[in-house]
């Protein structure tokens, strides 16, 4: 039956991509490279109205993984289908392809200056089934109004259920299918991701400062239940975008995020979909949430490799920093990130009433040179860290522990044609002051990765 859904939808997109692939939508990001290093769509005030418009768009990609992984964890004896074992042991990587992964995007222009759009994952590592990832409609103009100018020209509104605008780092992650805006194959090891039900407001100026704030439910899906401990998560970002000349282009952006009491909020694990580097520094065997019993590790139910969650669930307050340089074809992007925050699950200092707060850094840097015409071949090279209390129950005598990971990863990149990258990468992570009865103890991965997208 899933198959048949996904063959169904792979030949509607296919059958329809010929009629309305060349629809126009206003104030909109392409699929392809030409929605490489966009940010916040800027205000289309250019592109015509001339009735209802519909684009079907899609992304696939496909990656070779040839990682190895290795940790030097004391042995933990478990028992599995009555053998005994080490639940401390890697699982055994080989080379082979991971899963391709697809999104279909559906773009509808419904009047000048509203759009609205569907998102789905048709294939991916954690949800094989074809899902709806999100939908919203975004209001550039009021043409019931008359297109007064100075929403035209200086606001937007968008409402739904979205990917909540924290950060500028989203804006080059790869989102399952869709890899066409990522230069490297990996995410940020701390993946600040969420999809949330709620609205946005921007102001654009004519000087390149752009001003939001959202609100949200605070949770991935909806909740109508009864609860002490369900407030909305208020958010804001402040960002400045200059073309200063036809070389040089400069952004600085600030974000904040926060939620005071949250039953399950998802920023550090909103991301279903799954990572790239399938079972790196995964256990061999496992045992799934609720469950009795050990079972044989597989990419669906540890679908995080790579990736540390700090587990803020039920209070979380975090910052980001971005800047953003390109001069002709160098290109910098930086990241510095602080969070703080706790789950309610987390243990309890004797006699409190409340789980201590914990609170986790991560900074990234980004260095790339893209050349040749059009840009179509780049270089580059990514080192992310991340450091603090990022697990509730690593602890010693002050409660929990500080851990860390780091990871580089170089990569280069060819751009065929625009709705075409062709990737290949070399990665490195390391995992640092993880006890010795964690299975990440002085557990490190590195290989190389050759990744394929397609985006139309």
């Amino acid at each position: 039956m899933k198959m048949a859904k996904l063959f169904l939808s792979a030949l509607a997109l296919l059958l329809a991509g010929s009629l309305l692939a060349q629809q126009k939508i206003q104030n909109w990001r392409p699929y392809d490279q030409e929605g490489v290093n966009v940010f916040e769509p800027k205000k289309d005030l250019d592109t015509p109205f001339e009735g209802l418009k519909v684009r079907l768009g899609g992304s696939f990609t496909q990656q070779y993984q040839m990682l190895e992984h290795s940790n030097a964890a004391a042995y933990d004896s478990i028992t599995v289908n009555g053998k005994p074992a080490n639940g401390n042991q890697l699982y055994p990587l080989a080379p082979g392809f991971n899963l391709a992964t697809a999104n279909l995007y559906v773009d509808a222009q419904l009047a000048d200056g509203i759009r609205v759009a569907l998102e789905n994952y048709m294939s991916s590592r954690h949800h094989q089934e074809f899902w709806v990832k999100g939908g919203y409609i975004q209001i550039d103009k009021l043409p019931m109004f008359g297109n007064p100018q100075w929403f035209s020209e200086n606001f937007r509104v968008k409402i739904g259920h979205f990917q909540v605008n924290y950060g500028d780092m989203q804006f080059r992650r790869s989102d399952n299918g869709n890899a066409m805006y990522n230069p490297f194959v990996g995410n940020y090891i701390m993946d600040a991701f969420a999809t949330e039900i709620g609205g946005e407001v921007y102001y654009f100026s004519p000087s390149g400062l752009m001003v939001m704030a959202g609100a949200t439910s605070g949770y991935i899906a909806g909740n109508i239940e009864e609860s002490d401990n369900r407030n909305p998560s208020v958010y804001a970002k402040l960002a400045y975008d200059k073309q200063i000349n036809p070389d040089l282009r400069v952004r600085l952006s600030g974000s904040t995020y926060m939620n005071t009491g949250a039953g399950r909020n998802t920023l550090y694990a909103g991301d279903r979909a799954g990572s790239r580097f399938y079972l790196a520094a995964e256990p061999q065997y496992y045992k799934p949430r609720g469950a009795a019993a050990y079972i044989g590790a597989d990419p669906n139910g540890l679908f995080t490799s790579g990736r540390l969650n700090p587990g803020f669930t039920s209070e979380v307050k975090s910052f980001m920093v971005n800047p953003f340089i390109k001069f002709k074809g160098l290109e910098l992007f930086g990241t510095f990130e602080t969070s703080s925050g706790l789950s309610y699950t987390d243990p309890k200092d004797e006699g409190a009433a409340t789980p201590e707060t914990r609170t986790v850094t991560q900074i990234g840097i980004e260095g790339l040179y893209r050349f040749l015409p059009n840009e179509q071949l780049y270089i580059g090279a990514r080192y992310n860290q991340v450091s603090g209390e990022l697990n509730a129950r690593v602890r010693d005598a002050n409660g929990a522990s500080d851990l860390s990971a780091n990871r580089l990863e170089i990569a280069a990149g060819w751009y065929p044609i625009k709705n075409l990258l062709l990737k290949v990468s070399y990665v490195n992570q390391e995992y640092k002051e993880f006890p010795v009865t964690n299975i990440l103890h002085q557990a490190q991965f590195n290989g190389a990765m050759v990744e394929a997208v397609v985006g139309f």
